[in-house]
């Protein structure tokens, strides 16, 4: 069912939603839903250390703690960056997101 090589983690659903219906291949995608701490992210994402994992968090103080959390806890995992001026996945425009997602994924 999921491309067991990959797994995009998220903020919330509504980002979760977005890259559901721009990725033409299925792919594991976790919402974090404010974990707070590097314990509870491992905690979160440690069925899926199999997986490569991917990152796209809003460029907010949320967002911005969530990537240095995921650098110390899994550095290898690629981050996704949305360019200036946009600050959040959901809200960004369709092309935008596509474009990054499309230099690891297939996309529609």
């Amino acid at each position: 069912m999921f491309d067991l090589e990959k797994c995009i983690i998220v903020e919330g659903r509504s980002d979760m939603l977005k890259l559901q219906s721009l990725l033409a291949e299925p792919v594991k995608i976790i919402c974090t839903y404010g974990t707070k701490d590097e314990e509870a992210l491992v905690e979160l994402l440690e069925p899926y250390e199999m997986y490569d994992f991917y990152t796209f968090f809003d460029h907010d103080h949320t967002g911005d703690y969530l990537r240095k959390m995921m650098r110390r806890a899994y550095s290898e995992a690629v981050q996704f960056d949305l360019p200036d001026p946009y600050i959040g996945v959901a809200e960004a425009p369709d092309e935008v997101v596509r474009g990054l997602l499309a230099t690891k994924f297939k996309v529609k």
